[in-house]
Formats: structure tokens, sequence, C-alpha cells
């Protein structure tokens, strides 16, 4: 099989990668709009002929405070952004515990690396290992001194050299398509909601725990309730917000490109039922025992099913990243 579409496939992924770096502003400045707004609407009013509280939005209040807090926002995001994106590589190896290879300690790796490399024209990346039993790979990186591909001391123990190659032809096939590329930037996306979610609530939770509150009239603890209607409400749509955008990630990040992953890594290999019968050890033991981040675990070529159970297993697999290995293996055995 002929590997075609590469320069198509290269395109859509850097147009992806810019919709997302466009999006996610949008994005953050949308959800600080509607928590300032949130705040004033709480914040303001008047009694009524009651004495029951009618709250109020000042629209033109809201517009000026965050035009204020726009230039911060955009600019505290954008720092982050750059930080983590050109520290990506240490970041990879701090949540997957991979370390460099040197080709001394298995030059076999390092020839099978080589040759396909050689096969495809493309410049040889780093190689990483993870000392783990469990079979997995992925490859990571945004540019040519980036650019990683990683086996678990599992994988190279368990598979022959053909499935080997198989597997790294596939993670070389990432790297050439520029998938790698979109997966960091979704990763840190994701990583900067998350985390900004977990500031907001926190300091939400301080506040009502020491009592600031948002209320200046605390009369009968209402200024407590209305605290715990903030942190809810807020917490809502803190969470509405970050699941929309996983679901923009997701989809950015279609399953597609694991078909085509492995219609490449098939092509570099010359074998693709090498490539099936290696998918077919990883899926029986797929993972790495000290990845807890399920952003970092969509890199790997078989994707682990610890991170979902139940009702969350439900959402996994609807927007889930990587296709079921089945059909990929049955994909494979049709070529």
């Amino acid at each position: 099989m002929q590997y075609v579409g590469l320069q198509t496939q290269i395109a859509r992924n850097n147009m992806k990668s810019i919709l997302l770096l466009l999006a996610f502003p949008c994005i953050m400045l949308g959800m600080v709009w509607v928590f300032i707004a949130i705040l004033n609407w709480l914040g303001g009013g008047y009694y009524n002929q009651y004495g029951e509280i009618v709250h109020t939005l000042d629209v033109d209040a809201v517009n000026y405070y965050f035009i204020g807090a726009m230039p911060w926002v955009i600019g505290g995001v954008g720092i982050w952004f750059c930080i983590a994106y050109f520290a990506n590589v240490s970041m990879i190896k701090a949540a997957t515990g991979a370390r460099s290879l040197e080709r001394r300690e298995n030059p076999r790796i390092y020839n099978i690396v080589e040759n396909l490399c050689m096969t495809c024209g493309m410049d040889m990346p780093k190689i990483n290992v993870v000392d783990d039993p469990q079979l997995n790979a992925f490859a990571s990186g945004i540019n040519k001194e980036t650019y990683t591909v990683t086996v678990t001391t599992g994988l190279m123990e368990l598979l022959d050299d053909e499935e080997l190659a198989g597997v790294i032809g596939h993670e070389l096939t990432h790297i050439r398509n520029r998938d790698t590329r979109l997966l960091i930037t979704s990763i840190i996306f994701v990583g900067i909601v998350s985390t900004i979610m977990s500031l907001v609530v926190r300091m939400l939770f301080n506040n009502i725990m020491w009592g600031g509150g948002f209320s200046s009239r605390r009369d009968n603890g209402r200024g407590s309730g209305l605290s715990t209607i903030v942190i809810m409400i807020v917490g809502i749509i803190c969470c509405a917000i970050a699941y929309f955008f996983t679901l923009l990630t997701r989809f950015a990040i279609s399953r597609k490109r694991e078909y085509m992953a492995d219609a490449g890594g098939a092509e570099l290999c010359g074998n693709p039922l090498a490539l099936a019968s290696a998918l077919r050890k990883i899926s029986g033991d797929p993972g790495l025992q000290n990845v807890e981040r399920e952003d970092v675990a969509q890199l790997f070529i078989v994707h682990p099913q610890k991170f979902a159970s139940g009702f969350q297993d439900f959402f996994t697999s609807m927007f889930a990243t990587h296709p079921d290995t089945a059909k990929r293996i049955a994909f494979l055995e049709q070529l």
C-alpha cells in the first residue's frame, strides 16, 4: 500500500492548530465576561416594596471591568502557553517518567528507527524509553529539535523486529503528519483550563469558609448563602466552558489520524500484519503504570482504559481520540 495524502494531512493539522490558538483566547475571555457579569448581577440590585432584593445587571459596568481585565487575561494566558509550549519536552518526560535511550543501551531500536527514517527521508528523532513492563509507545514534539519517539521496556522485550518496526513506523507517521504538534497544543490548553478552574474553585471555597461572601448584607446569614450560590453557579459555568473546550479539542483531534498513522506505519515497515500483531499484543496490556494524566495518555498508540469507568466511560468512548483497536487491526489486515 502506498501512503498518500501526507501534505494534505499536514496542512489540515496546521490549520487545526491555528484554529485552536484562535479559539482558546475567545473561550477564556468569554468565561471572564460571564464571571464578571454573574458577580455584578448578584452584587447589584434594589429592594422592592416587599423587602425582596431584585437583582439587576449593569452591562456598562461589566464591559468596563472586562476591558480592564482583557490585557491581563490575554497576556497571562499567552505567557503561560509560551512557557508550556517550549517546555513540552520536560513536561512529557515528567508525566511519563521517560528518559533518553543511548545507542549502546539498545542498538536494535536505533537501527530500526534509522532504517525507517531513511526509507521515508525524514530526520532521525530522539529516542526515549520508559522503564515499564506494560506495552505502549508514543511520539511527541513540536519541531525537528524536539521530535521524539518513546517506547516502554515491555514493548521492546515482547515485540519482534517486524512488529517493533510497525509500531515505530506508526509513531514516525504521526511526526510526519504534524499530529504531535496538534496534540501538544491541545494538551497545554486543557491544562490551562483545568488549572484555572482549580484556582477559581479554591478561591471561592476559601471566600465562603472565611466569611467573605459576595454580598454587603449578611442578615440572617444571607451573605453565606449567597456565596454558596455563587460557588455553584460559577462552578457550573466553568465546568460547562471547560467541557465545551474539551469537545472542541476532541473534534479537532480526529480519530482518522490513527488510521492514517497505521497506514503510514504499515507502508514504512512493509508488513501491515506485523503492525496488526503488535496492536493485538499492546491491547492486551496497554498503558504506563505511572501516568495519571488523561491528556498525556492520548499520545499513546493504544489508549489505556484505566482513565474511564461507568458513566465517564460512556462520554470517553463517545469523544475518544482513538478508534477501537479491534477495528484498527481489521483495517490493517485488509491492506
